[in-house]
Formats: structure tokens, sequence, C-alpha cells
């Protein structure tokens, strides 16, 4: 009897157990360091004399009033982003998954090709390309196609084309994932029911797929509009994302409770644009797409 009430015991115990080393990892680098970061956000002081805890509220409210315009260009652009992300990676995604065939890891093996190299080496490459004289512009320009004032780097078109490039697999391998999960013979009896190729695609396809455009949007969106390598290599003093301030002010500045209050401010800006996207596409219809 005390065999089995002890055998249920460690039963009960058991998941607690697994999920023990990811948790004091989790805690010890993610919860603890967070705590310290909100701390900081609300003390006084500089690197000289030594900061204190005085639960100043008001380097919030200096950071929004001073760098509205920053999160706005911020947000704005990991929308755009994140659109085009969306606009390539699932027709891609879509054609590997249902006329791949035996050659789908082939396939997936070349989108994530460039990213075997760094992230700094493959924005820099960018910048060389959308350059006034580079391979694209030079051409197009010596031709007389396009004017000679006309440039892409240190645009917006430039921040947002590098952030598109960069982070392009965090949308297209979640909806491949979603396409590939899809029976084909559930496409084919749509067909048999008179549906067109369009019809089959609203009604069947997309709604499936959507648990992979809902993975995609938030790991997409989350890190383009926090990106600051981008902005700093591809823009100019024009298009400054919230990151590059962030960065400013840790690493030049040393302002750390106000590089701390932005980094506070821009977390909860993203996780209210998610609750509200989730809200808005509906994460009940999701779950029972994904169930499907």
């Amino acid at each position: 009897m005390a065999r089995g009430r002890a055998a249920r015991r460690r039963g009960r115990l058991a998941p607690y157990l697994m999920i023990l080393p990811g948790g004091l990892w989790l805690a010890a680098f993610f919860l603890v360091p967070l705590a310290l970061m909100a701390s900081l956000s609300l003390q006084t002081g500089n690197l000289v004399d030594g900061f204190r805890q005085t639960l100043h509220w008001q380097n919030y409210a200096d950071g929004l009033s001073t760098y509205g315009d920053t999160f706005a260009r911020s947000l704005w652009y990991g929308l755009l982003a994140t659109a085009a992300c969306i606009a390539i990676s699932y027709p891609a995604a879509y054609w590997i998954a249902f006329r791949g065939g035996r050659h789908k890891a082939t396939y997936l093996l070349l989108i994530l090709l460039p990213y075997f190299v760094s992230f700094i080496l493959r924005t820099v490459s960018w910048k060389l390309v959308l350059t006034d004289n580079g391979p694209v512009l030079g051409p197009l320009r010596d031709s007389g196609l396009l004017p000679e004032d006309f440039r892409l780097l240190d645009t917006g078109v430039a921040v947002v084309s590098g952030l598109t490039y960069n982070f392009l697999p965090f949308m297209a391998l979640p909806i491949y994932v979603a396409l590939e999960r899809i029976d084909p013979h559930v496409v084919e009896a749509a067909r048999d029911l008179y549906a067109g190729r369009v019809q089959a695609f609203a009604r069947v396809v997309l709604p499936l797929s959507l648990p992979g455009v809902f993975a995609g949007v938030i790991m997409t969106f989350v890190q383009v509009s926090s990106d600051y390598v981008n902005a700093e290599v591809l823009g100019g003093p024009r298009n400054t994302m919230i990151g590059n301030v962030i960065r400013a002010e840790y690493f030049d500045n040393s302002a750390y409770p106000a590089a701390s209050a932005l980094s506070f401010t821009l977390m909860a800006i993203l996780l209210a644009g998610i609750f509200l996207y989730a809200r808005t596409l509906g994460t009940r219809n999701v779950l029972e797409a994904a169930r499907r």
C-alpha cells in the first residue's frame, strides 16, 4: 500500500521534475534580468554617482514624449516588413508544400542557406547591393532608366528591404509547416464539390494554414520592430528605429534607466499589438484549424 502511494506521488511529481531544468534556466536568464531591468527603469542617477531607486515613473513619460515618432516609425517598418514577408513567403511555401515533390528538403535548404552567414555580413552585403553605384542602381542610372538623384540607400525602403530579407525564414518556415500538414485529398474533395481553384484555396487551404501565418507574424513582427542593425546600416538619421535609440542610451550615453524604460515601453506596445492581433484573428479559430 505504501509503495503504491509512493509510486503515485512520484508520478504526480514527474512532470514538474521534467520541467525543472528549463524553469530554472528561464528564471536565471530571463525572469531575474527582467526584474532587474524593471527596477532599473525606475531609478535615477548617473554612471559616476551611481543609480538609486526612486520610483521615477517619469522615465516612461519622457521616453514616450521624446521618442514617440521613433516608436511609430519602428512599428510602421515592422508592419511593412511583416507584410512583405507574408507576400514572399506564402507563395514560396505553398509551391514547396504542394509542388516540391521529393526535393522539398532541398528547396527549404535554399531558403535557409543565406542564414548560415553572419547577420551583420548579410546586412552589409545588402548595403552593397543598394548603394548608388552598385550592381542594381548603377547600370539602371547609366542607361538612363533612373534619374541621377535617385537613391535607395539611407531610405525607409532600404530598411524595410533589409528587414524583410533578414527575417524571411521566420515567416516562411511556420507557413510551410502548416501547409505541409494539409491533406491533399481535402483539396481534391473541394474540387470534386465543384469548387474552383480560387474557392478551394480561399475556403480550404487558407483557413487551414492560418496557424502558420499566425505564428509567422508573431515571430517576425516582434523581431523586426525591435531590430536596430538594419536601420543602422541601411537607413540614415531620418530612419532610426527605437532599437537604435535604446542601443545608444545603453552603450553611448550610459543612461541605463532611460534605456530600460524605453525597452519596457517597447515590450508593452508589442505585447498589446500581439494580443490585439490574436483577438482580431481569433485564436479559437486558429486552434481549431490547427487541430484539423
